[in-house]
Formats: C-alpha cells, sequence, structure tokens
C-alpha cells in the first residue's frame, strides 16, 4: 500500500485531479484455423491437404501498442497526466521492463515499437488505433481496452456487450485488411471490482475518486447498501462479458492469442497501484502486467 500523503500533497492531487478515468487485462487460448473433410477429385486421388495454421513466433521483432490508458501508463509519474515511459507494452523505464524491452532488448525496442494507446479511450474507438497499428508494420500488436467501457457515470451507459463485440470485430477486420500475418496479444481487462476493494483502503485514494473516477464502480465507495452491491455486481458481470468477448473472438483468428483471464485474475495490492488515484496500476503495475505480456508471448503454446 502507498505511502500517506503528506497535507500539501493531499491538496496538490485533490486540486489538479478534475477527471480521471480507467482504462484500463486462466490461461492462454489459442487459435487455429478450421479444418474440413479431406476432398476427393473425380479421380480418386487426395486433393491437397489445407495449409497448416501459421505457428506462433515468441520473439517478434516489433510491436504496436493499442488501447487506453494503462497502456499510455497514466497516473503512473505524476497526477492526471500520461507516462508512456513505464508503459507495460512500450516503455522505456528500467524498473518496469516493458513487454517491447523484453523482447528486442531497450535500444531496439525504442525504434521497433509504437504507442497508439489512447487514455480514456473505448472499443469503439479501437478500429481507428488498429489502422494506425497497421501501417506501423508491426509483427505484434498488443490489445488492452474495455475498462473505460465499463467505467461510465452510471450502470446503463455502459457499453452494450453487443456493440463491444461488433467493435473489437471490425477493429480485428481493420488490422488484418493492412496486416494479416502481425500476431495480436489480447488482455483481459482488469477486476475493477478488485480494484475498488483494494483501492478504498486508502482515505486519500477515495477523496481523489469522488471527483469522478470510474463512478459506476467507485462511487459511494464506501456504501455496502444492497443498492451499492447490486451496482458494483453489474459493473463485474459486464467486465466479465467483456473478457468473453475478448477470448472469443481472438479464438477465430489464427494468429491471435489472448491471456486467458491472467489480468483480470491478478491480485493487485496497494503497492502496485497508482500513488495518485489508488486505480491505475502504477509503476509496479504496470512491471507486473509486462511479466504476463511476456510470459503469454513467449510461451511455446497457449495453456490447455
Amino acid at each position: 500500500m502507498p505511502e500517506r500523503a503528506s497535507p500539501r500533497r493531499v491538496r496538490s492531487a485533490a486540486a489538479t485531479l478534475t477527471a480521471v478515468v480507467l482504462a484500463g487485462a486462466a490461461a492462454l487460448t489459442g487459435c487455429a484455423s478450421d479444418g474440413g473433410a479431406d476432398a476427393r477429385s473425380t479421380t480418386g486421388t487426395r486433393s491437397p491437404s489445407p495449409s497448416p495454421a501459421p505457428g506462433w513466433d515468441p520473439s517478434p521483432a516489433s510491436l504496436a501498442a493499442v488501447g487506453d490508458s494503462i497502456t499510455r501508463g497514466f497516473d503512473a509519474c505524476a497526477v492526471f497526466a500520461d507516462c508512456p515511459e513505464v508503459s507495460w507494452a512500450t516503455g522505456t523505464d528500467a524498473g518496469v521492463r516493458s513487454l517491447a524491452v523484453r523482447l528486442m532488448g531497450a535500444s531496439k525496442a525504442l525504434s521497433h515499437s509504437w504507442n497508439h494507446a489512447v487514455s480514456g479511450a473505448r472499443m469503439a474507438q479501437l478500429p481507428e488505433q488498429m489502422a494506425l497499428a497497421a501501417k506501423d508494420g508491426p509483427e505484434l500488436v498488443t490489445v488492452m481496452i474495455g475498462a473505460n467501457d465499463a467505467c461510465r457515470d452510471t450502470v446503463r451507459l455502459m457499453t452494450p456487450v453487443a456493440d463491444f463485440r461488433a467493435s473489437f470485430e471490425a477493429s480485428m477486420r481493420q488490422l488484418r485488411a493492412a496486416a494479416p500475418k502481425a500476431q495480436v496479444y489480447v488482455s483481459s481487462v482488469p477486476d475493477l471490482k478488485r480494484l475498488w476493494s483494494t483501492g478504498r483502503a486508502n482515505p486519500l485514494g477515495k477523496q481523489i475518486w469522488k471527483l469522478g473516477i470510474c463512478r459506476s464502480m467507485l462511487g459511494d465507495a464506501d456504501d455496502m447498501g444492497p443498492a451499492a452491491v447490486a451496482r458494483r455486481d453489474a459493473v463485474q458481470d459486464r467486465v466479465v462479458a467483456y473478457n468473453e468477448v475478448l477470448r472469443d473472438v481472438c479464438a477465430r483468428d489464427e494468429r491471435c492469442r489472448h491471456d486467458g483471464g491472467a489480468v483480470f485474475d491478478y491480485r493487485f495490492t496497494g503497492e502496485q497501484l497508482s500513488e495518485w488515484d489508488w486505480f491505475h496500476p502504477g509503476r509496479d503495475g504496470q512491471a507486473r502486467l509486462a511479466e504476463i505480456a511476456y510470459r503469454a508471448v513467449t510461451a511455446a503454446g497457449p495453456p490447455a
């Protein structure tokens, strides 16, 4: 848990931060192409077998990241500000050791990785990001998005699951149209209810939440009445549904690998949360996300 902030720091953080939006994710699901029954020609000779699905390359040499504020390192270095140098996907911070650095080394990561994530982005904005990522010609694209679709002012405003699916499918089509051979790593959406449970132990964090962070989950953080509990459960159920969509759509693409829920299952503690808002990952949390991604990308195959 972060150290207690000084009164001066409390006043500074509360005065500066006017709204913060979280962006921001079990086993890896592999993606294999469908195989039809063997066909035979009229002469009785067997027709050529379908080409095998491409193998997964555990050491891609370039990386483009898309997503939301988590991938931008929001609130990890300063209040109400992006800090892409500590991004789990493309950052250069030595303490984080981003996925790009772990895969390619620090020097090559600088010239062979690109971060197109946007703080506050929802799934509807992902197709545009995918189009930008495809232009880079990356060997790997990382995706972490969906938290903002659940983090709305009210439960009613959360993105419908059908719309979430349609936008993610459109994003994958956008990528495949321009970068058909790019591999894709898809992170699950973090467990927002777990973040609420952890962050609410910090009094300053709860005061900052009142400024507008993820009201659907964090509003009235200490209210344990039936209505508040039902509201948080509704957000949690929506996140679970989003994660099912991410897994399913990824499984339909032979070059996509989903984290299988590893980020959702990760039990963030106060040490991994931002000292500014006690909700976004801080440097240590970004490092943990980089570790999860690296294990997924470099594994010989998706877990069973």
